[in-house]
């Protein structure tokens, strides 16, 4: 099966492999290039040193000034979210809705954004591995609340605060356990090294669906990244992409 792609624009192409890891975010990007679904769409959302970002239809003859980035097919994709497929330099991830309305972290259907970022020393890096230990955490024990809400609201209707605490405590200790059997989260040596060679977003990982990487053509999003922005983070001239399986 085909698994690249070029995105072509008027600075330059850019050759991604799709991972085969993650199978649901690869066939639905084979099949909106397939389509034609990019074609002539913008990057639409360019911030320097972090991302450029792409495949909102609605950008595809987009007014100056268009506010731009909730455009899709209709439909939301699952979450793969895998440890080893990381934000480094050149990464293909999907867009999302934030966790507040979107806990199951769906990716978007269409939306992209491939990963520029900046280089991290060791020392930070160690950091974001204790972030994403407490991320991890968290993100168990608002399941575990959900799981117990509507004991929590009898509690609460009964002012039960002994009951409340023992509960929290019982969900924390829980919460803590679930991360321990899901860790490690510390990033794996070849992880560092590319973080510190490369550069990314690091503090992106686990949050955000990875499903490819640039192969050839990292210094047209190299470019990309660079264009000035107006309203919005929208690139002042527009940059136009065709997307074609190869």
């Amino acid at each position: 099966m085909a698994n690249k792609v070029k995105i072509s624009t008027s600075l330059g192409d850019i050759v991604v492999r799709l991972y085969d890891e993650t199978p649901l975010h690869r066939d639905n990007f084979l099949k909106l290039a397939r389509e034609g679904y990019f074609d002539g769409t913008l990057f639409h959302r360019v911030i320097r040193d972090f991302m450029v970002q792409g495949g909102d239809p609605d950008s595809r003859g987009a007014a100056p000034g268009k506010q731009l980035g909730v455009g899709g097919p209709g439909y939301t994709i699952p979450a793969e979210i895998l440890p080893q497929c990381i934000h480094k330099r050149g990464a293909l991830a999907a867009a999302r809705q934030g966790d507040e309305v979107n806990p199951e972290r769906r990716s978007s259907g269409s939306q992209f954004y491939i990963v520029w970022g900046q280089k991290y020393k060791e020392g930070q890096l160690a950091q974001f591995g204790k972030q994403l230990k407490q991320q991890a955490e968290q993100q168990f024990f608002n399941t575990l609340v959900q799981q117990h809400r509507k004991e929590i609201m009898e509690m609460r209707k009964n002012r039960d605060q002994a009951g409340l605490m023992e509960l929290q405590n019982d969900l924390v200790a829980q919460a803590y356990a679930m991360s321990a059997e899901h860790g490690p989260y510390g990033l794996t040596d070849e992880q560092k090294t590319a973080y510190q060679t490369l550069g990314g977003t690091p503090h992106l990982d686990g949050q955000y669906t990875v499903f490819g990487e640039v192969e050839e053509g990292l210094d047209v999003v190299g470019k990309i990244q660079e264009q000035p922005t107006g309203r919005g983070d929208r690139p002042v001239t527009d940059v136009v992409m065709k997307v074609t399986v190869l």
